[in-house]
């Protein structure tokens, strides 16, 4: 392994892991109304294609950029299997998925099934054995959950069939999601975070580019290129620099210093930042049902991370 890999890193202060969360969080949950209004001028495969493929380009210049004035980087074939694993997960199961099921459900619904993925972080780090399954934490996940039902059910959404395939897709993605951060969670300490968010891009990239290349002759061919627009255009960059780049870049970097529930628990944000919007832009009213919903919410995020000790994983699970 590459001695950059071992650098000592000082650990950040609380008000820079939280203001990296909280920029996650907000990121996201703007992610759900814009990648919406987008997938109405894109199809679906092809937002989902371009996204992935406009991430790994977009990587490309910015992994140069850190790695000027370094000696030049050589990876194991374990390492770049580990790259290679994580970007799958991470780019073609959770982003690929969750913007294609996107398209065939409601925003409601997909942030609802998006809630489901601190259970499956929870229980898969407590297969691996790398975080403790309180009590605390169980009671927390039950608490959030049983808040995100409530707000989806103050926008009227219920489970119909015309739903459904788009409800599995987006928790494929979830479970992605899932691997992604448990696994990560055990290289978060070897890695710079741009450097592991670029290789995760550039795999993802290598995947998905037959797949936007075949997208983009048949656009070009039934004349869809000109109904994108600038709705469709600037949905598509909005999900692979802020909600690709970005958001997972920071997801990364933060993963090294808290629990994989922990960074689990930004799901739960996400609608009750969506509630918030709808109430102070458009004019939504604060029901009983949003505030007891955004209740029971904060209350389990808090006691998720209420923990003795961060479990910090010492090996590899590539090994």
């Amino acid at each position: 392994m590459n001695a950059s890999h071992n650098e000592i890193e000082r650990r950040p202060g609380p008000f820079a892991i939280f203001g990296a969360m909280a920029a996650i969080v907000l990121i996201w949950a703007v992610n759900f109304p814009i990648g919406k209004a987008g997938l109405m001028r894109v199809p679906a495969m092809a937002m989902a294609a371009f996204r992935v493929v406009t991430s790994a380009l977009t990587m490309i210049p910015v992994y140069f950029a850190s790695r000027a004035g370094k000696p030049r980087q050589r990876y194991s074939g374990r390492e770049i299997w580990t790259f290679a694993y994580l970007g799958f997960f991470l780019v073609v199961i959770n982003q690929g998925c969750f913007t294609v099921g996107l398209a065939y459900t409601t925003v409601g619904h997909s942030s609802m099934v998006i809630a489901a993925g601190p259970i499956f972080i929870l229980a898969l780090a407590r297969a691996m054995r790398l975080e403790p399954l309180t009590a605390l934490k169980i009671a927390g996940i039950a608490l959030a959950f049983a808040g995100v039902t409530l707000l989806a059910l103050e926008n009227g959404r219920s489970l119909h069939s015309s739903t459904l395939a788009g409800d599995l897709l987006t928790l494929t993605g979830s479970l992605g999601y899932a691997f992604y951060t448990v696994l990560g969670k055990s290289v978060a300490a070897r890695y710079p975070a741009i450097e592991m968010t670029a290789l995760n891009c550039f795999f993802g990239g290598a995947v998905a580019l037959p797949v936007a290349i075949r997208e983009a002759i048949v656009l070009t061919r039934s004349g869809g290129w000109s109904g994108i627009g600038w709705t469709g255009w600037g949905a598509m960059f909005y999900m692979a620099i802020f909600s690709s780049v970005i958001a997972y870049t920071l997801y990364f970097w933060t993963l090294r210093y808290v629990s994989a529930s922990r960074m689990g628990s930004l799901n739960y944000l996400q609608p009750l930042i969506a509630a918030a919007l709808g109430i102070s832009l458009l004019g939504e009213h604060l029901t009983p049902s949003v505030a007891a919903g955004g209740a029971l919410i904060l209350t389990g995020v808090y006691a998720i991370e209420r923990r003795d000790a961060e479990a910090i994983p010492r090996t590899d699970p590539s090994a």
